[in-house]
């Protein structure tokens, strides 16, 4: 069991720093630090006649770690890789990347490097907002209530015996109070922590709807176009209820959503709407990225204003995608004005009034405020899609996952799938949150408990096709079980009418599995190991995770 042992509170007051360990409440004539330790939520704010800056905050846990423990700690956004580790585990960060290489492709923006110290020493591991010690099928869970106010970060050190909650306040200013550390511990089996936790935060579990459906992104790219897809419609097996993506590349540039790349959509992008209900076959979905700009973007150019500035006055780098993209300021009125004139034109005029898979939504917390912390920020941000978004239903992706608790109907929960199995060997030398259908596979795994009480899970696609990717037949088939048995979104870019009698049978036994529940997941080695409830009955089903080498590359025919 986690025992808590203090907390450490340190700030600044009229130029000197003041701080104290403590497992009470404690108050001076500037300050008060009220701690609590009741049914197994422990808090500490913090309250002020003065103003004051935060430094740190954090509270201190001793735990027995043994040899068969093994530890999770949720990664910082949807596409970190977030598995169970041994208690010999490290993860890596970026330092190791030579310094030209991570200038230029901005490997240090999609995570959180820029304000998170990654140790080498095995055991000292972290994560955000909670995680467990599992111990065979007992978990010892810790998990904040509070994450609007600031994003927790769980660190363990496995050898020491110690387990650290901090939360994230350094450098924030504050006038009256602050709620600080809201931690619900707990021991108990998957189900009892999980159900505790969220019921402590206002969220009962519940029945969400599976959602099926076709997007455009991997089996195009950038490359649609109104002919493209519309032959991927006409073609499709979609259900008037399912759901047809259109993916990136139909906007002129990544922030310039209301300019439709006209060669592609010589008829706008209505068309496709159009067309949809023409046919009778699926409901209207697309994707943007809002709170992002690529730098050859009209957006860019015309608005420097809107760009999202560090504390030195400096353009913040969201990353290396596109032609490089820039954040966005959610405050900046203009900004706001011109995103609610984007979601209107999109919901109302041209008719994608289903899903909007909105993406790279952790840009508008890369950086904190003097006066609101990473947290704070992202949970105004959610805010304000809920309301630009209001009944259409949205799939957040790219985001710190607590933020997205009770806001989203559907949810990312790991990185993109790849048309290879992990990439190439120089990608894993990379930043946690790279393309890798295996890590897909395995966040989709160790995420699970999420689908159902934080929001429906989205494990990314599923492809059986043979075309177009490396990926043997096994690793296609666990992509599709996996995606089955974890999630509330399942997702294709394959065109059906292309599957031999292999692959249908693949599509079969996959959506067979639709809700059947994963008792328990084992990673040993490069094995996953599941215990699942199918029919009634109790089964293990087991996955090789390992590399295999590249097969050639089958191409679609013209």
């Amino acid at each position: 069991m986690l025992r808590f042992k203090h907390i450490k509170f340190a700030y600044i007051a009229g130029g000197k720093v003041y701080s104290v360990t403590t497992d009470k409440t404690v108050e001076n004539q500037r300050v008060k630090l009220t701690v609590t330790n009741e049914n197994g939520v422990i808090s500490a704010s913090v309250s002020s006649v003065t103003p004051i800056e935060l430094l740190r905050l954090s509270a201190e846990f001793e735990y027995d770690f043994k040899s068969v423990s093994r530890v999770y700690l949720n990664g910082y956004q949807s596409w970190t890789d977030s598995i169970e580790h041994p208690i010999n585990g490290r993860l890596h960060g970026v330092d190791h990347i030579p310094k030209p290489i991570a200038d230029k492709y901005a490997f240090s923006q999609y995570g959180d490097y820029t304000f998170t110290k990654y140790s080498l020493k095995k055991g000292v591991m972290h994560g955000f907002s909670y995680g467990y010690i599992r111990n065979y099928d007992v978990y010892d869970f810790i998990g904040s209530l509070n994450e609007d106010s600031g994003f927790t970060t769980i660190r363990t050190d496995c050898a020491a015996g110690r387990v650290l909650a901090f939360k994230e306040c350094s450098e924030l200013h504050i006038t009256d109070s602050f709620e600080g550390l809201k931690l619900y511990i707990g021991r108990g089996s998957e189900e009892e922590v999980f159900d505790k936790w969220f019921g402590l935060m206002g969220m009962e579990k519940r029945d969400i709807p599976r959602i099926q459906g076709y997007t455009s992104w991997y089996r195009h790219y950038q490359d649609i176009s109104e002919e493209i897809l519309t032959k991927d419609l006409e073609q499709s097996d979609l259900g008037a209820e399912d759901i047809f993506q259109i993916d990136d590349g139909w906007q002129t540039a990544v922030g310039d959503w209301l300019s439709i790349d006209e060669k592609k959509f010589p008829n706008g992008i209505k068309a496709m709407t159009d067309k949809m209900a023409e046919l009778g076959k699926g409901k209207a979905g697309l994707w943007l990225a809002p709170f992002v700009c690529e730098e050859k973007s009209e957006l860019f150019k015309n608005h420097k204003d809107w760009l999202l500035k560090d504390k030195n006055g400096k353009v913040v780098k969201g990353g290396s995608n596109w032609s490089g993209f820039y954040a966005l300021d959610i405050y900046n009125e203009g900004f706001r004005a011109y995103l609610k004139e984007v979601f209107d034109t999109i919901i109302n005029k041209w008719g994608f009034n289903r899903l909007l898979k909105l993406d790279f939504l952790y840009a508008a917390c890369i950086v904190p405020r003097s006066d609101k912390t990473r947290g704070m920020v992202m949970a105004d941000a959610m805010k304000l899609l809920r309301e630009l978004a209001g009944k259409v239903e949205i799939l957040g992706c790219g985001m710190p996952l607590a933020s997205a608790f009770g806001r989203v109907e559907y949810c990312r929960v790991g990185c993109d799938v790849s048309l290879d199995w992990d990439d190439k060997p120089y990608m894993k030398l990379m930043h946690r949150e790279r393309p890798s259908t295996r890590n897909c596979i395995l966040n989709s795994v160790f995420r699970r408990q999420l689908d159902g009480r934080a929001f429906g899970c989205d494990p990314d696609v599923y492809l059986l096709r043979d075309t177009e990717t490396t990926m043997t037949s096994a690793q296609r088939r666990c992509l599709a079980e996996i995606n089955a048995l974890t999630g509330s979104v399942w997702f294709t870019s394959d065109n059906a009418e292309d599957y031999g009698d292999d692959q249908k049978k693949m599509y079969e036994n996959a959506s067979a599995l639709f809700g059947c529940k994963v008792i328990s997941a084992e990673l040993k080695g490069k094995e996953l190991v599941l215990q699942i409830l199918h029919d009634g009955k109790k089964e293990l089903r087991s996955y090789e995770l390992k590399d295999i080498p590249e097969l050639p590359v089958k191409k679609l025919m013209p």
